[in-house]
């Protein structure tokens, strides 16, 4: 899942592995020096930089050493110790390239969602501490402030660092990375680094910056220890369970490994001996069938096959394969009695066809084109109900064979390439709907793959762009349990296929949702809608540049996959006047969906919805919720992710600023923010969609928030450093949070409307400091003076006074009123969302008629969580 979180877990990777390493051979750990690595990188690999590829997911609870965690972030001191980790190594020679989770995969979902959870009771755990003792927790409840995996990404590029966003979960880009590029090692904290057969691995929490000393952890030492080779490295893992296999799954498997395991001896704890007896059987029984049986023979896989090959290949790199793939003969595949063999029609182009197996019904289409000299197959096992899609490449002979496991709902693919005589599976969840590998044509490297959607009964063929590998798919037709395929211009009859002739491929995405009529709004869990995005190829390569680049949040998540995530944010399950900040800016990411997405017209259900998995308290995670674009109204009309990204004229920049404050809802204060000097304009935005939205806030919090910036922009890092508020204030962590997710907020809708702000207008460390503005609530909350609050700078108060007219009278416009504290009374109940605003929290009935019912109605905290629609699917 999302290391972001190894500041609360140092349990990463392979279960038992970092302890069984420390404990029982500590010789696989070494200390080395980075400068004297330089040295023999350089007489190894004359002429190469010495590179380091950061995992910077692991890397975050080391690289934030301020004190202070608890009040939003030390932003400023964070950035200046980002700038000293970067200097330390630049000093010898070294090159830093950094990589950031850019997805969560779909076979890590759970695994996620677990850590999650486990998140959330202590985030409930460090609120109970701050009211009782007014003070933030030690260090060993440690939470890394909100948005810090994101601002990291912006400061390392600010500081001039190569960083990338991976497409998937970033070890394997940078296992990958290390590999291709001969670096001189990997630096993270994750034990799949042990297991991937690529350049050294350091570990970042054993670093001396000062020094440059470190331990190495060698992969063949540790093989040597256990009596394996590399490419069982990977089995290992997974037997041993990993964030891909649960580690119950082959529990009863390695207590018998365990029992048969003779030379015990003492001073081994538990999970050293699981290790060690699990190796021995890899290398004692296993390895007398390798290559000769499959691994569904030899290992209790039982339900779980589909699932464990795909952990096996996950860990294999480009042009790696495993020696515990099984050989099959080539030409014939056998599969649960049949026999599927393959024929090709010499006269025309392309020749598609069907066959039904009268037994189970189902129809099997083939599809042959001469010219790709591909062609792929489905077949249909009655009894087991197993699709098998077969390809063969006549020309490079390879094989490749899919088969699904019907209890895990998992499908693993088997490619045979002729020389080598091994397969290589590779993987996929169908809920998911991510595609796999099926065949490659050498000639123009893209890959053709196939995914079944479990609900609909729907196959769906995709291409992989040369250019960027990304997949795409190329058709999907609604009719149920009928299939598609193709792979060729010629068949678009019943298709809407956009051929883009730079990438020299077709595309189509649809959304086609099969909904029962009679059941139009309690559809639960098993509600069949099916998602896929309609994109423009050119816009989506831009998008996904943008991504890997490291220069967007979220943007291409949404227009790929339609999935997105939040992790927890310190928020206070018990305060039920203040609202979680996902549902705070779900109506501006609802206009960014519309803005990405395409409008939703008519309101009705067949818009795509975004599944948003958001950390908020009282969600359990057992399902996305299902959120649908919003229509906003842009003065002028909504115009194109081309004109918004790639037009170059000037007056485009104008309309981007309007898209931007259409996002908010924020159109009508248009001149009074380009009145503010930057970088508050974007502040001032975020600040007047704050108090519109949310009728808790009152004046006092106004003055903390512009206050704070004001006076942050007069202070040292080293004055910062000093600060202490007086004591620790529970409100005032919680909004210092939610402004910090309201900077990711900004981030998401600038990329989205093509950067109408600077970044750095809303990068933390220029507007916000998390004990800054502790230190000015609670003097607020005091009853202190604007000019105490401004530590008597004359030139401050000018601007602040100048910020609260645009906010007030911003807010004024829509009909909210910004009183103090004192002018609450005893009437006021805390409610919040405003008359005709769209945070609707789940259970509002927002999304059936797309009307929603105003919060300001349902008194303080009313979410009802359990009985939400749209939070099924």
């Amino acid at each position: 899942g999302n290391r972001e979180d190894f500041s609360q877990s140092s349990a990463m990777g392979v279960r038992g592995l970092q302890g069984f390493v420390g404990s029982t051979c500590p010789h696989v750990c070494t200390v080395v020096n980075f400068k004297d690595l330089v040295v023999q990188h350089r007489s190894q690999f004359p002429g190469c930089v010495p590179t380091v590829v950061v995992d910077a997911m692991c890397c975050l609870r080391y690289w934030y050493t301020p004190e202070s965690w608890i009040c939003g972030g030390q932003w400023r001191e964070y950035f200046s110790a980002l700038r000293d980790f970067i200097k330390a190594f630049t000093a010898v020679g070294i090159k830093l390239v950094f990589f950031f989770d850019g997805m969560v995969e779909q076979g890590k979902r759970d695994e996620w969602v677990r850590r999650r959870l486990k998140n959330s009771k202590e985030i409930g755990r460090i609120f109970h501490y701050i009211k009782s003792h007014r003070q933030q927790p030690g260090r060993n409840m440690f939470f890394i402030p909100s948005g810090l995996a994101l601002f990291t990404r912006f400061a390392l590029k600010t500081l001039g660092q190569e960083t990338f966003c991976s497409l998937r979960e970033a070890d394997y880009e940078v296992a990958s990375y290390g590999l291709q590029h001969n670096c001189l090692g990997i630096l993270g904290e994750d034990t799949d680094y042990l297991i991937y057969d690529t350049c050294p691995y350091f570990s970042i929490s054993e670093l001396c910056l000062e020094s440059l000393d470190t331990v190495m952890l060698c992969r063949e030492k540790l093989c040597e220890h256990l009596g394996l080779h590399l490419m069982d490295l990977p089995l290992l893992a997974c037997l041993l369970g990993n964030d891909v296999i649960p580690e119950g799954m082959f529990e009863s498997f390695r207590y018998k490994c365990l029992s048969s395991y003779t030379s015990v001896k003492e001073n081994f704890d538990k999970k050293g001996n699981v290790i060690l007896a699990v190796s021995d059987h890899i290398s004692k029984v296993l390895r007398l069938y390798q290559g000769e049986k499959k691994l569904e023979d030899i290992l209790p896989l039982g339900a779980n096959k589909a699932l464990f090959y795909k952990g096996v290949a996950s860990y294999l790199l480009p042009g790696q394969k495993s020696p515990w793939f099984f050989q099959k003969p080539k030409d014939v595949i056998t599969l649960d009695k049949q026999v599927i063999t393959m024929s090709s029609d010499s006269e025309s182009k392309q020749d598609i066809s069907k066959c039904t197996d009268l037994e189970s019904r189902q129809e099997v289409p083939v599809c042959t084109d001469l010219e790709s000299r591909q062609e792929v197959s489905m077949c249909a096992d009655p009894e087991s109900r197993q699709e098998v899609p077969v390809c063969i490449d006549p020309e490079s002979r390879q094989e490749v064979l899919m088969f699904t496991d019907p209890e895990s709902r998992q499908e693993v693919l088997m490619c045979t390439g002729p020389e080598s005589r091994q397969e290589v599976p590779m993987c996929m969840d169908p809920e998911s709907r991510q595609e796999v590998p099926m065949c490659t044509e050498p000639e123009s490297r893209q890959e053709i793959s196939t995914y079944i959607d479990s609900e609909c009964k729907q196959e769906v063929l995709t291409y992989t762009l040369p250019e960027f590998k990304q997949k795409v798919p190329i058709c999907a037709d609604s009719i149920p349990k009928q299939v598609y395929m193709c792979a060729h211009p010629e068949i678009t009859q019943k298709l809407h296929v956009a051929t883009d002739s730079e990438f020299k491929l077709d595309t189509s995405m649809c959304t086609q949702p099969e909904i029962k009529p009679e059941d139009p709004v309690n559809m639960g869990p098993e509600m069949k809608q099916q998602v896929t995005m309609v994109l423009d190829t050119e816009i989506l390569k831009v998008a996904r540049t943008r991504h890997v680049q490291a220069e967007s949040y979220l943007v291409y998540s949404i227009m790929s996959s339609g999935e997105i995530e939040c992790s927890n944010t310190l928020e206070d399950e018990l305060d039920q006047a203040l609202p979680s900040q996902a549902f705070i800016y779900r109506p501006v990411r609802q206009r960014v969906y519309s803005l990405l997405l395409g409008d939703c017209k008519d309101g009705t259900s067949t818009c795509p919805a975004v599944k948003e998995w958001f950390v908020y308290p009282g969600n359990p995670l057992r399902h996305p919720d299902l959120v649908r674009p919003l229509q906003m109204t842009v003065p002028g009309g909504t115009p194109s992710l081309k004109i918004l990204w790639l037009n170059q004229e000037p007056e485009v920049q104008a309309r981007r600023l309007d898209t931007l404050l259409a996002c908010f809802n924020l159109s009508s204060c248009r001149e009074e923010l380009q009145a503010v000097e930057s970088p508050l304009a974007a502040l001032c935005c975020l600040l007047i969609y704050l108090f519109v939205q949310v009728d808790t806030l009152c004046l006092e919090d106004l003055h903390a928030f512009i206050a704070q910036a004001l006076c942050l922009q007069g202070k040292s890092t080293a004055q910062l450093i000093n600060l202490q508020p007086d004591y620790i204030n529970p409100r005032a962590v919680q909004l210092g949070s939610l402004l910090v997710r309201g900077l990711t907020t900004l981030v998401l809708v600038n990329s989205a409307c093509g950067c109408p702000w600077k970044t750095s207008d809303f990068m933390p460390w220029n507007v916000f400091d998390g004990k800054l503005f502790h230190q000015k609530y609670l003097q607020s909350e005091k009853g202190y003076s604007v000019e105490a609050l401004l530590e008597q700078n004359r030139s401050r108060l000018t601007k602040f006074h100048t910020l609260k007219a645009v906010v007030s009278k911003a807010c004024m416009k829509e009909g909210r009123r910004i009183v103090g504290r004192a002018h609450w009374g005893t009437h006021h109940t805390g409610r919040w969302g405003r008359q005709g605003s769209s945070s609707h929290p789940p259970g509002s009935g927002y999304g059936h008629s797309g009307q929603g019912q105003p919060w300001r109605d349902q008194g303080p905290g009313n979410r009802q969580y359990e009985h939400d629609p749209w939070r099924r699917y």
